[in-house]
């Protein structure tokens, strides 16, 4: 039967071709502005760590002092050296690392032109805590963060840039004047949004360049980022007991039982460095999961979520004007519909032909609307946003695209097809 109707509904178009086309661009025009939208915030607000993003946590600790405190308040993003290197020491997660952001020139040998790029300073744990992959070579360990090693891990661009691509391990890095030897270089990896750090651009490309932090801090690395500092930080807000606060630090924990514990054993330090008078404040403390955490601090741009909105309700208006022309059609096609019914088709098969046409237009809808998206999409990347690269229609997205389109086209003729199937043969033909 389902073939059957499919053949009433292309004869249906055929009679009707303008009245077809204005309810397949309704559709079309209604898909390409939703889906459009739909996949940047898709693509915003996706898991940046899929399977892991609730085992990994952002550390906050409020040390600093009481002057302008107010009780509550959310503490920096950032803790202070002293606390991170504690931590770290201390170890009372699964994995944990210690990092910042920097920006550090790179003198590439021969007639290579030196340019200027992101680095990340971290300690150990941080490729396998965020399972970053490495297409040669291993990343740095324990022991080479406690030697301060001057070693490196490098992302594929930077690779291809200095060393012309291929199996670098072993080759020597000029980093800001200083010989780093490259270790290791990255696989395929682009975790959207840049979580671990989110003072800097979160959706702009990720560090080309991983040293040890505390190389980078022998050798003087200039950082950047977010710093936050009280009283007197001396000449060096690097130093480690300059009260500053500049390093993100997150650890790995295997249950919520264990971030329970891990949270009581932040207090209890806490406790310990009020008493050891560097802490001021009452504890606050915070200990969030990547959700969490991408949640809390609104990662999604606003406009972004603005635009979903307005497109959704922009659908909603193209949908009723589908409503509208799928009635007047069904009206057009009343002595069809009265002689089918004095011929022995049951209301039941009345309503599944017209539900049959309005998916047929969703389906033809969402070839046009998902041409329509491409060129949202296209328009988007040519913005100056961070994220505009990003927004690219991938295989969910695609299929999303007609399975929106045949919804919102069956939930529009659902009156059409409803109105459709009342209609009294006898009546009907007493008209003709």
């Amino acid at each position: 039967m389902f073939g059957y109707y499919l053949q009433l509904a292309l004869r249906s178009f055929r009679n009707s071709k303008v009245l077809t086309a204005l309810m397949v661009l309704a559709i079309a025009l209604g898909i390409g502005a939703s889906m459009t939208t739909l996949t940047v915030f898709h693509v915003l607000s996706g898991d940046p760590i899929p399977g892991k993003s609730d085992r990994l946590f952002a550390v906050q600790l409020d040390a600093a002092s009481m002057d302008g405190y107010v009780a509550g308040e959310e503490p920096d993003t950032n803790i202070t050296r002293f606390d991170a290197e504690t931590l770290l020491r201390e170890a009372r997660g699964t994995r944990q690392a210690m990092m910042s952001g920097g920006f550090v020139a790179i003198a590439p040998d021969g007639a290579r032109t030196p340019f200027f790029t992101d680095a990340r300073y971290t300690s150990a744990d941080f490729f396998p805590m965020f399972d970053v992959p490495l297409a040669y070579g291993r990343a740095w360990t324990a022991e080479d963060d406690a030697a301060r090693a001057r070693v490196a891990v490098i992302s594929a661009e930077t690779n291809q840039k200095v060393f012309g691509g291929g199996d670098s391990t072993g080759k020597t890095l000029r980093v800001n004047g200083a010989d780093f030897r490259v270790i290791g270089v990255l696989g395929p990896w682009m975790p959207t949004p840049r979580f671990w750090d989110l003072s800097l651009d979160r959706f702009n490309t990720l560090e080309s360049v991983f040293v040890p932090f505390s190389a980078a801090i022998e050798q003087k690395l200039s950082r950047m980022g977010s710093m936050s500092c009280w009283g007197d930080s001396g000449t060096d807000p690097n130093a480690l007991n300059a009260p500053c606060t500049w390093l993100q630090y997150w650890v790995e924990l295997r249950s919520p039982a264990d971030a329970a514990a891990y949270r009581d054993y932040l207090n209890s330090y806490s406790d310990q460095q009020r008493a050891a008078g560097r802490f001021e404040r009452p504890n606050n403390i915070r200990l969030r999961d990547v959700p969490t955490l991408l949640d809390h601090n609104q990662v999604v741009p606003s406009d972004v979520r603005l635009q979903l909105w307005l497109a959704i309700g922009f659908l909603l208006v193209c949908l009723v004007n589908t409503v509208g022309l799928l009635l007047a059609k069904s009206l057009r096609r009343a002595s069809e519909i009265g002689v089918r019914r004095a011929l022995g088709a049951s209301r039941r098969a009345i309503f599944a032909q017209f539900l049959i046409e309005a998916g047929a237009i969703g389906v033809a809808g969402g070839v046009v609307g998902l041409g329509l998206a491409l060129l949202g999409l296209w328009a988007v990347r040519q913005n100056p946003s961070s994220y505009a690269a990003l927004a690219k229609l991938d295989l969910t997205m695609l299929l999303t695209t007609f399975a929106l389109s045949i919804v919102a086209s069956l939930l529009a003729g659902l009156l059409p097809a409803w109105r459709a199937m009342q209609v009294t043969p006898a009546i009907q033909l007493k008209s003709q």
